[in-house]
């Protein structure tokens, strides 16, 4: 399509991820899943799928020249630079309104630049449908098949079927809940009505723009503010509340629809979910190295992250992650917790961050 544009989300610090994830290098710009970044690998994602200069960045002053520098493909105009974090919804409508401007009948797929995803045809496929969709004016979002009962995604009900695309069906999204507790995760499961949702989503530009000013009349105003005059940005981009894409706009929309996928996605949040998408020895062990350097005497399920010799002795599911300031250790189901560890080094002055 000649007019599909892709707007990758880039900012976040990732601090699930510490202590290789900093604030000077978040996990979007770690080769973490193979050599190249997490960012590279979602940009070169789509080349079978529209030109680099369909390609918009919305990223943080501090990271700006990093991901430049790893992408010279794409066009230095085409980075969007938050003076400061404002979470997804302002990053969202800062592409939103800048492609709209260049071109009002522009479809806009709006992506993180920290997923993992196997079946990159498929992928592509699925935003092909969805895009065709889009054309028709639905807000399309990427439900994820779920494999287990995960308390750390929030969930999408699927409606009736609204139609088919080759291998893809197309539902009427009945709604959008908030990361369940456990029993509720494995009740939507059984159910089998139920996606995960992974933050994608597929809509025209002029829609993009249209639930701003409906659902969202100050962050609009500010936005189109900024649209209008781009010099302008430093001072009131910071003066827009703070709020997620799913509460401020997906929440609240109309005529909404889900394409159920399997395309082997992660979102690479934790230490956990990057051992899952590794691969394992004959343990079940994973080790993300440059050297390839593990010795280990009973060691099984364990994640290990190093570029120096690590041996392990008589350890099971556990992770250890060496960077050159900070060692972490832990069980592998307490991996989320890093994010507290995080917390403490801040509340304490550290700089390891």
């Amino acid at each position: 399509m000649s007019n599909l544009y892709a707007l990758i989300m880039a900012g976040g610090g990732g601090t699930r991820l510490w202590p290789l994830s900093r604030k000077d290098r978040p996990k979007q710009a770690l080769p973490l899943t193979e050599e190249r970044t997490l960012f590279q690998v979602t940009v070169e994602r789509l080349n079978d799928l529209l030109p680099p200069d369909r390609i918009y960045v919305v990223t943080g002053k501090d990271m700006a020249d990093m991901l430049k520098d790893s992408t010279p493909q794409i066009p230095a105009g085409n980075f969007l630079l938050e003076p400061i974090g404002r979470d997804s919804a302002p990053a969202a409508g800062l592409g939103a309104f800048h492609i709209a401007k260049r071109d009002p009948n522009a479809v806009i797929a709006i992506l993180s630049a920290d997923h993992h995803i196997a079946d990159e045809a498929k992928f592509r496929d699925s935003l092909r449908c969805a895009a065709e969709y889009a054309e028709k004016g639905y807000i399309v979002t990427l439900g994820i098949d779920p494999t287990f009962p995960s308390t750390g995604f929030g969930y999408i009900l699927r409606g009736e079927e609204i139609g088919t695309q080759g291998d893809f069906h197309v539902y009427h999204s009945e709604g959008f809940t908030e990361k369940p507790n456990a029993e509720k995760a494995a009740s939507m499961l059984m159910s089998g009505k139920y996606s995960w949702n992974a933050g994608m989503f597929i809509l025209k530009a002029e829609r993009a723009v249209a639930e701003f000013q409906r659902q969202q009349p100050a962050m609009y105003e500010t936005l189109k503010q900024i649209a209008d005059s781009p010099d302008q940005l430093n001072a009131l981009f910071p003066t827009i509340q703070k709020l997620s894409l799913d509460y401020a706009i997906m929440e609240g929309a109309q005529q909404v629809a889900v394409i159920p996928v399997s395309i082997g996605w992660s979102d690479v949040g934790t230490w956990s979910t990057l051992f899952d998408v590794l691969a394992r020895d004959e343990e079940g062990n994973a080790l993300r190295s440059t050297k390839d350097d593990h010795i280990q005497i009973d060691t099984t399920r364990t994640l290990i992250v190093s570029d120096r010799l690590v041996v392990t002795i008589g350890i099971e599911d556990l992770v250890i992650v060496d960077s050159p300031d900070a060692i972490l250790v832990c069980r592998r189901d307490r991996a989320q917790d890093v994010k507290d560890i995080v917390e403490r080094l801040k509340n304490r002055g550290d700089h390891r961050l």
